[in-house]
C-alpha cells in the first residue's frame, strides 16, 4: 500500500466521521425543538392562551390561543393571523417583536392596560403568552342565552362588513390598518406585486393623512397608489373612533363620469351661448349669478369682475339701475316691489317687459323658470325691431291720414272678401256701423249695407264675384241711386296680392253746383 493511498482513506474516514458528527448534531436538536414543542402541553392549563411559532409557523398552541387564532381575519400564514387578531389592543407589537431575538424576553402592554403579552425566545422558537392583569381566580358569570344572543350579533356584525360592496377599515395613529373587511384585503392583495405572498397587515391602498383636516362626515376624493391618472377614485369618509380612525370608500367611477359629462355640457352651453345675441344670466335657487354669456356684457355694460364674483339677483339689478340700464322706478320702495314682483313672475315663466332705456336703446327682457329652482333672465336688444316699427307705424298713419282727406268713398277687400280699410268719406256714406269692426265686416255684409241704402240693383252680385274672382281682373265703373236720389258713381279696381278697391263717388246736382260756384265772402270781411 503506497503513502498516496493510506492518505486518501484517512482523508475519507475523517469526512465519514464529520458527517456522522453533524447528524447526530441536527438530531439532538430537533429533539430538543420537539421536547420543547410538546412541553407547553404540559405546563399550560386550557384556559391559557399560549402560543409557539418556529417563524411564521405555529407548531403548537393551547386551545384557547387556538380560538383567538380562528377568530383571527383568514389572511396570509398563522403570524398574520396572529398579528390581525392582537394588532388592535397591542399596536407596538409588531415593531417590538423584531428584536425579541436580541433581548431573549419582554413584556408588552395593551393599550388599555389590562393585558400583557409576554415573549420569550427559547431554542429559536418563538413563545408567546397572552395574560390577563386582572385577577387569575375573577371571572364574570354569564348565562347561556346572554352568551348565544352576543355571538348572534357577533356572526350579524362580521357578515355585514364582510359583505357591505364597498371598503372599511380601521388605522392606528402611525397609520398601520388594524381592522379591514373582505373588500379591502382583497383589493389589497390585488395591488401586490406579482409573486408576492398576502400578509397581515394589509398595505395602506391610500395616503389618509390628506384626510387630517377634513370634518368627521365630510369626504375626499383619493386615487390608489398604482392609479396614476386617478381614473378610478374612490370618496374616502374618516370617523375617530376609540382613539383609532375608521375610515369607509365607495367607489366614485360613476359620479366622475357624471360630473365630465356636466362639464362637457356646460362647455358646449357656454361655447352656443358666447355666439348668441341675446344676452343670458341664469341664478341658482339661491339666487347667486352661475351663467352668462359675452353678449349680456356687450348689453349691459357690467363690468366681468362684477359678474364673475356670482353676485346675487338683487345685487345685480341694483347695478342696472345704477347704471340706467333699466327704467328708472319712482321710488327705493316701489323698486324694491318691482323685484320681488320680477322675480315671482319668472319663477312661473310669465315675466315679459320692454325697457326702454335713454338713448333710444329698447330691450325685451324675459324669465324663464329652470330646474332645481333656478331662473334665467334673457336680455335682446330690440331697438332697431321698435325703430322699424315706429317708422312703420308712422307711414301707416300718414298713409292713413291720406286716405281720410279724400273725398271718394273708398274701402279695401282681401281676396277673401274681408274689409281690411276705409276712409272718413267711405264712413260718411254708408254709416258708421259699415266700418265698426273690419275684422268682422265681409264683402257680404258690406253689399247688403250698400242695397238697403240704393234702389235695387243688380251690380252688387257682380261686385261679390268680383272681390272673390282668383284670375285676371280689369277694372271696371257702374252707377247706382240712392234713395235720396243721388246718383252714385261707382269703381272697382284689381289691386296686388288679389286685394280689391271699391270706390264711391256721389254725383253734385245743379243746385249744389251752383252754390260751390258762388264766391265765398272772406270771413274778416263780414259785416256784423
Amino acid at each position: 500500500m503506497t503513502v498516496e493511498t493510506i492518505i486518501t482513506l484517512s482523508i475519507l474516514c475523517l469526512g465519514a466521521l464529520c458527517m456522522a458528527f453533524i447528524t447526530l448534531y441536527a438530531l439532538a436538536l430537533l429533539g430538543e425543538r420537539k421536547s420543547t414543542a410538546t412541553s407547553i402541553t404540559f405546563d399550560a392549563e386550557d384556559n391559557d392562551i399560549i402560543f409557539l411559532f418556529d417563524g411564521e409557523t405555529l407548531i403548537n398552541a393551547t386551545q384557547s390561543a387556538r380560538n383567538v387564532l380562528n377568530a383571527a381575519a383568514d389572511i396570509g400564514s398563522d403570524w398574520s393571523k396572529l398579528l390581525s387578531a392582537l394588532i388592535h389592543r397591542f399596536p407596538s407589537f409588531q415593531t417590538e417583536i423584531d428584536d425579541l431575538v436580541e433581548r431573549g424576553n419582554m413584556d408588552i402592554e395593551s393599550r388599555d392596560g389590562s393585558a400583557v403579552l409576554r415573549c420569550e425566545w427559547r431554542n429559536g422558537l418563538a413563545r408567546l403568552s397572552l395574560l390577563d392583569m386582572e385577577n387569575a381566580q375573577s371571572h364574570i358569570e354569564m348565562d347561556y342565552h346572554s352568551l348565544a344572543a352576543m355571538e348572534q350579533e357577533l356572526k350579524t356584525l362580521r357578515a355585514t362588513s364582510e359583505h357591505v360592496p364597498f371598503l372599511v377599515w380601521r388605522e392606528l395613529n402611525d397609520g398601520t390598518v388594524s381592522w379591514a373587511n373582505s373588500a379591502y384585503v382583497t383589493l389589497a392583495d390585488a395591488q401586490l406585486p406579482l409573486g408576492k405572498i398576502p400578509s397581515w397587515p394589509p398595505i395602506a391602498l391610500f395616503d389618509t393623512k390628506q384626510l387630517f383636516a377634513t370634518t368627521p362626515g365630510d369626504f375626499k376624493r383619493l386615487a390608489l397608489p398604482n392609479d396614476t391618472n386617478a381614473d378610478h377614485p374612490y370618496e374616502v369618509f374618516p370617523m375617530p373612533t376609540g382613539g383609532d380612525t375608521l375610515y369607509t370608500a365607495i367607489p366614485a367611477d360613476r359620479t366622475v363620469r357624471a360630473e365630465k359629462a356636466l362639464r362637457e355640457f356646460r362647455q358646449t352651453l357656454t361655447k352656443t351661448f358666447a355666439h348668441l345675441t341675446i344676452g343670458l344670466a341664469i341664478f341658482d335657487r339661491k339666487r347667486n349669478l352661475t351663467l352668462f354669456n359675452p353678449a349680456l356684457l356687450s348689453l349691459t355694460n357690467l363690468p366681468v369682475d362684477f359678474l364673475s364674483n356670482r353676485p346675487a339677483l338683487t345685487a345685480f339689478l341694483d347695478r342696472l339701475r345704477d347704471m340706467k340700464m333699466m327704467p328708472e322706478p319712482k321710488d327705493y320702495k316701489s323698486w324694491r316691489q318691482e323685484i320681488s314682483a320680477l322675480e315671482a313672475a319668472a319663477k312661473v315663466g310669465t315675466y315679459e317687459e320692454i325697457w326702454s332705456l335713454h338713448g333710444g336703446v329698447t330691450y325685451r327682457v324675459f324669465g324663464r323658470p329652470h330646474p332645481d329652482g333656478a331662473i334665467a333672465f334673457l336680455f335682446e336688444d330690440i331697438s332697431a325691431e321698435m325703430s322699424l316699427t315706429r317708422r312703420f307705424r308712422a307711414e301707416i298713419e300718414t298713409s292713413q291720414a291720406v286716405f281720410d282727406s279724400l273725398s271718394e268713398a273708398i274701402a279695401v277687400f282681401a281676396n277673401d272678401g274681408t274689409l281690411l280699410m276705409a276712409n272718413n268719406a267711405y264712413t260718411s256714406l254708408w254709416g258708421s256701423e259699415g266700418t265698426k269692426d273690419l275684422h268682422g265686416t265681409g264683402v257680404l255684409d258690406a253689399t247688403r249695407i250698400w242695397h238697403s241704402k240704393c234702389a235695387p240693383t243688380p251690380i252688387w252680385a257682380d261686385v261679390r264675384d268680383f272681390v272673390s274672382c282668383m284670375e285676371k281682373r280689369t277694372e271696371w265703373n257702374n252707377s247706382v241711386r240712392l234713395w235720396d236720389g243721388r246718383r252714385l258713381n261707382c269703381r272697382f279696381a284689381p289691386l296686388a296680392g288679389g286685394q280689391t278697391l271699391a270706390g264711391f263717388s256721389p254725383e253734385i246736382t245743379t243746385f249744389q253746383t251752383r252754390i260751390k260756384s258762388q264766391p265765398q265772402a272772406d270771413p274778416r270781411f263780414v259785416e256784423m
